[in-house]
């Protein structure tokens, strides 16, 4: 791996690196960058390497169905209020 840094890019610098990555990778890449609203085939690597480095936080499968059960519920008008719970159990928010 050859790496050239330089003070291009963002406010640290950037250091060019030269990788091998599996040409049908690359072809999925090309097609999918601009779609997703990249610029360039570069920015959308780096967003992918930031996101390698730092994952973001995914919800569980679980936590997704309790959130379509939710909203289902919502929709039915089987939804109640806070105010409206905690009056029926008798707890003063101001205290909560």
């Amino acid at each position: 791996m050859s790496t050239d840094t330089d003070g291009s890019g963002d406010d640290e610098g950037s250091t060019k690196i030269d990788v091998r990555v599996p040409t049908h990778l690359i072809e999925q890449i090309d097609e999918k960058y601009a779609e997703r609203g990249y610029t360039s085939r570069s920015e959308a690597i780096r967003d992918a390497l930031r996101a390698w480095v730092d994952p973001p936080v995914r919800l569980s499968e679980e936590f997704l169905e309790d959130l379509a059960v939710s909203r289902e519920q919502r929709e039915r008008g089987e939804t109640r209020s806070l105010d409206e719970v905690a009056e029926k159990y008798g707890v003063d928010l101001d205290e909560a």
